[in-house]
């Protein structure tokens, strides 16, 4: 393995086809996109999968400098785009690939898992990831340009201290209820009540 992706499943736990997928994928930006530095690259993510870990770590690209939006849409989707220099590109996988990656999936899942099937569990990933590994780019992604408004940035809101559990929260993030100002927790859990 290469010292960068030992560094990344380091960071993440261990290597899965997921993890690997979004290597591919920040290795892709580094040396085909022209990237702004740290808050100035924004990636747009359409799962929350492992892959996310891998880009995090190889473009900084995160929650809490903003450069990092996640959409639920449980698609392998990645965004990128470039605040200075004001173009984006979007990457999917190839339909084949993700057909490939289902069945690998749902052989995981299916396979009960007592001692003896981890092992055939870890053998899959390991197999699939280092096929992951070795496809061209060309076969592994669908990539192209986008145009798409910029993505706004990550920004800093007054704090309040909440009526009811008297933790502090971010201010636009506040409810009432009860005649009290409260977090979204409390929010929450009174309303079950």
């Amino acid at each position: 393995m290469e010292e960068d992706l030992n560094r990344v499943v380091e960071f993440h736990g261990h290597c899965c086809p997921g993890l690997v997928i979004g290597y591919r994928v920040a290795k892709y930006v580094l040396k085909n996109f022209k990237r702004s530095q740290d808050e100035e690259l924004v990636a747009i993510v359409y799962n929350n999968s492992c892959s996310v870990d891998a880009i995090q770590f190889i473009l900084g690209c995160t929650f809490g400098k903003g450069n990092l939006i996640f959409k639920d849409y449980g698609k392998h989707v990645y965004i990128f785009y470039s605040r200075e220099n004001k173009i984006g590109i979007r990457i999917s996988l190839k339909g084949e690939i993700s057909e490939e990656m289902n069945t690998v999936r749902n052989h995981i899942l299916n396979t009960k898992k007592e001692s003896k099937d981890i092992d055939v569990i870890e053998m899959w990933k390991k197999e699939y990831s280092d096929k992951l590994l070795s496809l061209p780019e060309e076969e592994l992604f669908n990539v192209r340009e986008i145009d798409i408004p910029e993505p706004r940035r990550s920004k800093i809101y007054p704090s309040i201290q909440c009526e009811e559990c008297g933790e502090y929260f971010m201010e636009i993030k506040g409810r009432i209820i009860n005649g009290k100002i409260v977090c979204m927790e409390c929010f929450e859990r009174l309303m079950e009540d």
